[in-house]
């Protein structure tokens, strides 16, 4: 094969030109910009559907365990403080006359210290043990639990005891009542 002096000078001359040259050098360093999301959630509670404090007698304190109250903070938020609290129904049984009825106030509560915790800030009982234990009332809800400080999501866990002071002059019967416990 015979190489011609045209196609020599033509393929010298695309090679001055820069047309067959090397390939680009690539860049030793690159960002990529990422984003996402992190959603709030909602501030919960939850509570034993029901809860059976054994039995007793007239003029004798009868008290036992309602069972786990969790409160969930979900919120994800700058300061996650929260309040739990505490209200109850009178307890009666029959008719609810004045001998068939327990009055919230002579229903003594207390939380007890975190049964379990999670996240940041402090955790804090509202009756830390039994001397503490305060009435509850069917009108001003009275502090469960509270959380202060802390962010993002967090949550308590707690088994508070109820101590029914049951008056002397109560009647025999199956008493009932509704302990409402809220979070805010």
């Amino acid at each position: 094969m015979r190489i011609t002096k045209a196609l020599l000078v033509s393929s010298a001359a695309v090679l001055a030109a820069g047309l067959l040259g090397s390939p680009a050098a690539a860049a030793p360093t690159g960002d990529t910009d990422v984003t996402f999301e992190l959603l709030a959630g909602t501030l919960d509670i939850t509570v034993p559907a029901t809860a059976d404090l054994g039995t007793g007698s007239p003029g004798s304190p009868l008290d036992g365990q309602l069972g786990v109250v969790t409160v969930t903070d979900e919120r994800a938020s700058a300061d996650a403080s929260w309040t739990a609290t505490v209200t109850s129904t009178d307890f009666t049984t029959g008719t609810a006359t004045a001998s068939e009825t327990i009055l919230a106030s002579e229903v003594d509560y207390w939380s007890g210290p975190a049964t379990a915790t999670t996240g940041n800030g402090t955790f804090t009982p509202g009756q830390v043990n039994a001397a503490a234990a305060a009435p509850l009332d069917n009108t001003t809800p009275l502090t469960a639990f509270s959380h202060t400080g802390g962010t993002g999501n967090n949550s308590a866990a707690w088994n508070p005891t109820l101590v029914v002071n049951v008056p002397l002059d109560n009647e025999a019967g199956t008493y009932t009542g509704t302990v409402t416990h809220s979070v805010a």
